[in-house]
This record gives C-alpha cells, structure tokens and sequence, in this order.
C-alpha cells in the first residue's frame, strides 16, 4: 500500500513561510494530490489540490499566499505557504487517490502561525 509522509511543519510568526512536503511510498499511479487542515473544534477543510497533469485548485482562504506543486518523478507534492496568518494554525494532512487503493491519507503535520 501507498504510504504519505509528510514534513516541514512547525512554529512560524505571523508573516512568514513555511514548506510541506508529502512523499509517497511505493509504485502504483497517483493521480490528484491535495492537502488538507483541520485546526481544533472545526472540520477537516481542503486547503489545494493538484491533479497528475498539474491543475490546481485553492481555497479561497489561501489563493495568492500558498502554492501547491508536484514532483511526480519523487512522487511528492508540496505545499509553500507564505504570509502567514494565526487562522492557518492547523494540523495539515496530505491526501492522494491512489490507482486500485482509493484515497490516502498522512499522518498530519501541526503548522503554528504565533507570534
């Protein structure tokens, strides 16, 4: 089974960057890759999506500070967040559709915009 790792969360202050990464294991085809957020008492929320041809869709919340993208030679997708704001603070997941296995989910990074 496809496994996703992800990486590069951590404590920022308001206005500044961050990076995730998200690595999938194994061989079979991925095809749209996205990332999620869900910070305490609310529900998981889609934060982009990129599909294997590289269209990308962004909520609204996020457009013209964050930028998702895609290796699919390393089989990975990121995610560079910039100006950050407090209401980003979340657990952020990776999801990928995974050809003969459905969806997949990562473990969750925790992202923490504070100054």
């Amino acid at each position: 089974q496809v496994q996703l790792v992800e990486s590069g969360g951590g404590l920022v202050q308001p206005g500044g960057s961050l990076r995730l990464s998200c690595a999938a294991s194994g061989s079979r085809s991925i095809n749209a890759m996205g990332w999620y957020r869900q910070a305490p008492g609310e529900q998981r929320e889609r934060v982009a999506v990129i599909t294997s041809g590289g269209t990308t869709n962004y909520a609204d919340s996020v457009k013209g500070r964050f930028t998702i993208s895609r290796d699919n030679a390393k089989r990975t997708v990121y995610l560079q967040m910039n100006s950050l704001k407090p209401e980003d603070t979340a657990v952020y997941y990776c999801n990928a559709g995974v050809l003969n296995e459905g969806t997949r989910w990562g473990q969750g990074t925790q992202v923490t915009v504070s100054s």
